[in-house]
């Protein structure tokens, strides 16, 4: 079994900051990409970055210069430093990763965390 723990999400004033952080645990032989994506109310999620092993990372064109994402492989863990936060930032942010548990690879999801940020 593979969990995707979030934490960090919050409410924050426009202009601001706020780090995103995602564990993963369990029967994992190896981390391959890790992401975020959002969900804002009424809109269909979407990507927000992603990471590859190699450390090779994409952005949405709409963080780009303000979002950073990066991962910290010995703790199994995905970043996100969220600057310059925006009212439309405001979404449920859930972690994702590409994990080989040993048999094959297969796609996780964290239970996703609220950010709200203010005007």
């Amino acid at each position: 079994q593979v969990q995707l723990v979030e934490s960090g999400g919050g409410l924050v004033q426009g202009g601001g900051s706020l780090r995103l952080s995602c564990a993963a645990s369990g029967s994992i032989f190896r981390v391959n990409a890790m992401g975020w994506y959002r969900q804002a109310p009424g809109k269909q999620r979407e990507l927000v970055a992603t990471i590859t092993s190699g450390d090779s990372t994409n952005y949405a064109d709409s963080v780009k210069g303000r979002f950073t994402i990066s991962r910290d492989n010995a703790r199994k863990t995905v970043f996100l430093q969220m600057n310059s936060l925006k009212p439309e930032d405001t979404a449920v942010y859930y972690c994702y990763g590409n994990i080989n548990y040993g048999l094959g690879n297969s796609a996780y999801w964290g239970q996703g965390t609220q950010v709200t940020v203010s005007s």
